[in-house]
Order: C-alpha cells, then structure tokens, then sequence
C-alpha cells in the first residue's frame, strides 16, 4: 500500500513538473499585473475623466462664441422681421446671430476651480501609482508563499527518500533477524505519512499557483510556474538603516497615499477660495451681430400725377391748392438675400453685472460645505500619518523579532540535525527503537520547516519596512 502512495507521489510531482513549463521571475509577474489589473485599469479611466474635467475649466475662461441660425414658414397675420409690422400674409423668415461673452471680473471663482481641478487630476494620477504598489506588494506576497511552499515540498522529497531508504535498510535487517518486525512495520506506517505529506505539499503549491494566476489575471488553465531564486541571496537593507523616524519621513515624501491625501486637501481648500468667489457679485461683458431675411415680395410703386387733397392754403392775396403725390404700382419685387441681410445688419454691446441676492441660501449652502468637505481631508490627513507612523513602529519591531526568531530557529536546526544523526547511530547499534528514531526524524524536520518560516517572514517583514519607504518592491 505504501508502496503506490510512494508512486502517486511522485507521479504528481512528476506530472506536476511537465506541464508548468513557463516559469516567470517576481519582475514579470509585477509586470503584467499591472498591466492587466482591472481595479488599475478602472483607476486610470477616473483619472482620465479628471483631466477632462481640467481641461473644460481651463477654457471656461476663454470667452464663448456662439452663432445661431433659424428659419421658418408664417402664415396669417405676423409681424414681419423685417419691419417689424404686423402684416396678413405668408412667407418665409429667416434669422442669424453671432453672439460672445467673457466674465470680467468674478472673485478669481474661475481661477481657484480650475486649480482645484488640477489638483484632483493629479490625485487620481497618484492614485493610480498607489494601485500599482499595492498589487506589486500583493504579487509579492504572493510570490513568498510560493516559495515557502516550495521549500516544504523539497524537505517533504527529502524526507521521503531519507525514510524510504532508512526502511530498505531496516527491511534487511529484519529478514536476517537482526531487528524485530516491528520497527519495519513501524517505518512503513512512517513511509506512508512521508507519501502523503509529500502529496499535500505539491498540491499547496499548485493551490498557490492558482492564487497567483488569478491576482495576474491569467486563464486557470495555463501551465505556469515561477523561478525559484536563491532565498539567502534576496537582498535586504539592514536593519539600521530601516529606524522608524527616518522610514517616516521618507514614507510622507514618496508614498502616493501620502500625496494623494495632500493634493486632495489643497484641491479642497481651492474648492473653498471658488465657492467663495460666487458669494460676490460678478461682471460679464457680451455682444453680437445680427441679421434677417424674409422672401416676401415687395409692392413697387411709380409716381404718378399729384392729386388735390381738398385743403387750401393762403398765401398772402392768392389761395393755393394742396396737392399730394400719388403712387401707381407697377408691379412686385422680392429683395436679394445678400442685400436684406445687409440691410437688417444690427451690433450690440454691453456689460452686465450679476449680484446674488437671495437663490434659496444654494450658494452659500455650497461654501459651507466646501468648507466641511475641506475639514474632512484635514482631519483625514492628520489621522492617515498618525497610523501611517503606527505602522512603521509596528513594522520595525515585526522586523526586529522576525530576526531574532529566525537566528534562532537556525540554531535549533543544527541542534536537531545532530540529535537526528546521534539517534541514526543509535538506531544502526539496536540502541533505539524506531519509533524514537522517526520522532528524532520529524522533530528535525519540524525546525527546518519553521526555520523555514521564519526566514520568508524576516525577508517579507523586512521588504515591508523597505515598501514604507515609497521606493517600491525590490527583489
């Protein structure tokens, strides 16, 4: 039975290795998950919609241009555009402006807006770089896990062949009558631990694989694997050179969070300069051109003979007949287009002041709120550095004992290793039974797997001391 958990495992292991034909490095996994994480790629749309929204403020100051144009079919009695009197008659009208206006003078409202919008555009920016370091930093750990569970699976290989060999030799002495069938039976029984200890820890390591595939946003199916670089040859910063204050002050300097929490405070106090500004009256100039045209055919007239108004005036002795002129028409005639918009041409110009009075308190309502919204990322900031310190002290001392622990560790496994062989020699002179000798045996592989963990904890407790920094994941 032992035997074909034996084969199972390394089956799978076998099976395990061919498929995870591409391996990739931390750098390529950081890579691409950046390039492929939809929270980052959602980030970049906001900020995208940030600068939009920056660019439309910076040309709300240049003054609007607008021409308009209309045309329509009256019929019954109107008022002709043209002349302005009301006419019973059918005709098409057509009308053309060109109008502009610029606010001269509104309290800088204008102004601080679009700083503030500016300052929220590169906050979103920043945002995005904090969604890369947060996902670098996530791949990362990621990453560690996959290697510790590597080393596991290592020491459960080694462990196996070490048991499977110690119970071969056992099994010979046992067939001559050297050792009692016991301590076969008991190897055996240790054997098959060994086999399925071995199968539990290549399959953690693929459940981390998967982990990983779905933070790259990789198909679950793809054959995958990652390098596996020397633990001892990571570089690490020392310790002293991590202390608390100086991790802080670099921490406030270069860590997105820290400037986005910043730009997001300055956006807010321009918020507030803006709102301001609209509490005050403003002043606007503006002007346009105009013009129109109607396709009415206009009466054409011809002087004809004076005709005798019925009045007379007196002229010292002689009395004089009031005449009037007559008109004959002689026909219709429609006025060119060119020439009625011509005509019709007409200029304005001016200025204009508006003065808030009373518009249901939404003018003031939305100062006072700028003003909370700016309290708010006050406060935000003040509590964002104060845990953002928190962590720093907490992240040294982590790093502080995770040392320690792991010089320790390393010691208990040479403490074990000789403990095993001293019992290995014992066992070999019938001065030990078997079942202390596997309880020496996996006492020694217990340390080497908590030597284990400690030394990928120091490492992650460290490169997050190094991460506080604001200088990324370096491995």
């Amino acid at each position: 039975m032992f035997k074909k958990a034996i084969y199972l495992g390394l089956g799978l292991v076998i099976h395990f290795a061919a498929t995870a034909q591409v391996k990739w490095d931390l750098r390529k996994c950081v890579e691409h998950a950046i390039s492929n994480n939809i929270s980052i790629k959602q980030t970049d749309l906001q900020a995208r919609l940030s600068e939009l929204n920056f660019q439309q403020s910076q040309k709300s100051i240049i003054p609007s241009l607008n021409i308009q144009g209309s045309s329509g079919y009256r019929f019954g009695r109107s008022e002709n555009p043209t002349t302005g009197v009301l006419e019973d008659n059918n005709f098409l009208s057509s009308g053309f402006s060109l109008q502009t206006g610029t606010t001269l003078f509104g309290w800088f409202s204008k102004k601080n807006q679009i700083e503030a919008n500016k300052l929220s555009h590169e906050a979103d920016v920043a945002q995005i770089k904090k969604m890369q370091e947060d996902i670098a930093l996530n791949v990362a750990v990621a990453y560690l896990q996959i290697l510790l569970s590597k080393e596991q699976l290592n020491l459960a290989k080694i462990q196996l062949q070490a048991t499977n060999e110690l119970y071969l030799n056992t099994r010979k002495r046992v067939d001559v009558g050297m050792l009692p069938e016991l301590n076969a039976a008991e190897l055996e029984a240790q054997l098959s631990r060994d086999s399925a200890n071995l199968i539990v820890a290549e399959t953690g390591v693929q459940q981390l694989l998967l982990q990983l595939k779905a933070i790259l946003n990789l198909d679950a199916g793809l054959a995958f694997d990652v390098e596996t670089p020397i633990v001892e040859i990571i570089p690490v910063e020392k310790l002293g050179d991590l202390q608390p204050e100086t991790v802080f002050a670099l921490a406030l300097a270069n860590l997105p969070q820290q400037k986005i929490i910043e730009l997001k405070l300055k956006s807010a106090q321009k918020q507030v300069a803006a709102a301001k500004g609209q509490l005050y009256p403003s002043l606007q100039a503006f002007g346009g051109l105009s013009s129109n045209y109607v396709n009415i055919k206009m009466p054409q007239f011809q002087l004809g003979s004076p005709k005798s108004t019925g009045a007379y005036v007196n002229v010292g002795p002689i009395t004089y007949d009031v005449m009037a002129p007559s008109y004959i028409k002689v026909g219709e005639k429609t006025i060119s287009l060119g020439k009625q918009l011509k005509n019709n041409f007409g200029q304005n110009i001016g200025v204009s002041m508006s003065i808030p009075i009373f518009n249901g308190n939404a003018l003031r309502t939305n100062y006072e709120r700028s003003k909370l919204a700016m309290k708010q990322w006050e406060l935000n900031k003040e509590q964002d550095n104060q845990k953002l310190k928190q962590d720093i002290y907490k992240a040294y001392l982590d790093a502080t004992a995770s040392i320690q622990k792991f010089n320790a560790d390393s010691r208990s496994v040479l403490t074990a290793k000789k403990s095993f062989e001293f019992a290995q020699k014992r066992y070999d002179q019938n001065l030990l039974s078997a079942f202390d000798l596997i309880n020496s045996q996996n006492n020694y592989l217990r340390t080497k797997v908590q030597a284990l963990y400690s030394q990928f904890d120091y490492i992650f407790k460290m490169k997050l001391l190094e991460f506080y920094k604001g200088q990324g994941i370096k491995f």
